[in-house]
């Protein structure tokens, strides 16, 4: 089933980024008149940097975009009504409703049910998923498009291609894949004595970046049913493809890329978009 349906998470500032800017003297107080990380103005032309995301996106063949934002969403309703994204993508807006009773949502896994509930057309094709503040490459976006082996797909990112410290790498998930590439066992957040035991024999750690392809039909129950967090209390998406490929082994196929991924919440990257036209 051809895949050209991408839907990007793109919540609120993160306390982790608001510290990054505020390291920068240049860019304090940039997220005080901003309401969410994805839409901070980067590159010569000073454009969201979510504009530079959908473009390579645009460029790796995809034609239908899902932005899941919060209630709160008048800022990316204007960048669409507006044509502040760039042109060749059909774009929708999906909302994550926070339940009665909590002062945040519910999660990542949340966040992607409540997109397919929306737009049920999702359920029956396949599609890629995202975050909003990293600038994944035209290539990786391109590999979740191809024909693989399994109805879903994750980009593997070599730790060696990363501009991160050991530290930071540490707090990503991490990856258990089989010999023939298929995903045994991920890790969100693991504990930091346990990172070793995952490296490979080259001593290569493979980490997820939260970049996956799903079949709509078959990830959704996962969604649904992802149990919350016991120290974050959400519902977060590697929990729900973790229960994925231990119920259904072979079930993930994983695509191995090495490339740094710029990131919004690292201080040193910010100064990376400086240059994007």
């Amino acid at each position: 089933m051809e895949n050209t349906s991408l839907i990007i998470m793109v919540g609120g500032a993160s306390s982790r980024m608001k510290k990054s800017l505020k390291a920068k003297e240049d860019k304090k107080g940039i997220m005080d008149n901003i309401p969410h990380k994805s839409l901070i103005p980067v590159g010569k032309n000073e454009r969201p940097f979510l504009y530079y995301l959908v473009r390579n996106a645009v460029e790796a063949g995809y034609t239908k975009l899902y932005l899941i934002t919060s209630p709160e969403n008048q800022a990316f309703q204007n960048l669409k009504d507006n044509d502040g994204l760039p042109s060749g993508m059909e774009v929708f807006l999906a909302i994550q409703t926070v339940p009665d009773g909590r002062a945040k949502p519910l999660g990542t896994a949340d966040a992607l049910q409540q997109c397919l509930d929306q737009y049920p057309e999702l359920k029956q094709t396949t599609f890629t998923v995202c975050n909003g503040d990293n600038l994944y490459s035209v290539g990786a976006l391109e590999d979740l498009r191809k024909n693989r082996k399994a109805l879903h797909a994750l980009i593997s990112y070599g730790s060696s291609g990363f501009d991160y410290t050991e530290d930071r790498i540490a707090k990503f998930a991490v990856m258990d894949i089989s010999s023939d590439g298929f995903l045994q066992q991920i890790i969100e957040k693991p504990n930091v004595e346990d990172v070793p035991k995952y490296k490979e024999a080259s001593g290569e750690l493979r980490v997820s970046m939260n970049i996956f392809s799903f079949s709509g039909a078959e990830i959704y129950p996962y969604l649904k049913n992802c149990p919350m967090d016991p120290v974050r209390n959400e519902k977060e998406l590697p929990k729900a493809v973790a229960i994925l490929v231990g119920e259904q082994p072979r079930s993930v196929f994983c695509i191995p890329r090495s490339e740094h991924i710029p990131d919004l919440t690292d201080a040193n990257d910010i100064q990376l978009f400086k240059n994007l036209e």
